[in-house]
């Protein structure tokens, strides 16, 4: 016998839904659980091997503004695998949305777990290289959704800089920059 989900109790709902989930175990103890679901997710990093470039955005998060009064979080574009849409699918269609960027093939870095602790989401992690004239568009975001996302275009050295400051708090970012360095470390000179 494997631990199961005895009862699942919906206990919000919008762009989140939370719940407490009742597990029982082999031996028969039964405890409760928080549960975060609002579905799974991909990021990219697009970086520019050329003039040793990086894109990301720059937004507003409201737990990082409420734990520790960050204002911006400086992150790897990201977004919600909708509809048909696989993880490849909605990498290619946030670069283009955030960062105004049309990319082409991706490197699968990982697909893992955000916060197993509490979350459901899995989110798959992407390289990909860009040029210049690769930036068809502003970015910045979909004009009805509410977000204020910058477009920040760093130096690959800068970035490495950025994370040994402890200037990312976002994991995502943080292991998409790591892998960059592992794979490419030559970029990083």
């Amino acid at each position: 016998m494997k631990p199961s989900v005895v009862k699942l109790e919906q206990t919000h709902q919008r762009w989140a839904t939370m719940s407490i989930a009742t597990i029982r175990m082999p031996d028969g103890r039964a405890f409760l659980r928080d549960v975060e679901d609002h579905g799974c997710a991909a990021a990219v990093l697009p970086y520019d091997p050329l003039r040793k470039t990086a894109l990301l955005v720059e937004q507003l998060r409201a737990a990082a503004l409420i734990a520790v009064g960050a204002t911006h979080s400086l992150e790897a574009i990201a977004g919600l695998v909708e509809g048909e849409d696989d993880a490849a699918a909605t990498a290619k269609r946030e670069a283009l949305e955030e960062g105004g960027l049309r990319l082409g093939a991706l490197e699968h870095v990982a697909t893992a777990w955000s916060m197993p602790g509490v979350s459901t989401e899995r989110m798959t992690l992407y390289l990909a290289e860009y040029r210049a004239e690769d930036r068809v568009g502003d970015g910045g975001g979909v004009a009805h959704e509410d977000e204020e996302v910058r477009v920040v275009e760093l130096g690959l050295k800068e970035l490495a800089a950025l994370m040994a400051a402890d200037g990312f708090v976002d994991m995502k970012t943080l292991a998409l920059v790591q892998a960059l360095r592992l794979r490419r470390p030559e970029l990083f000179d």
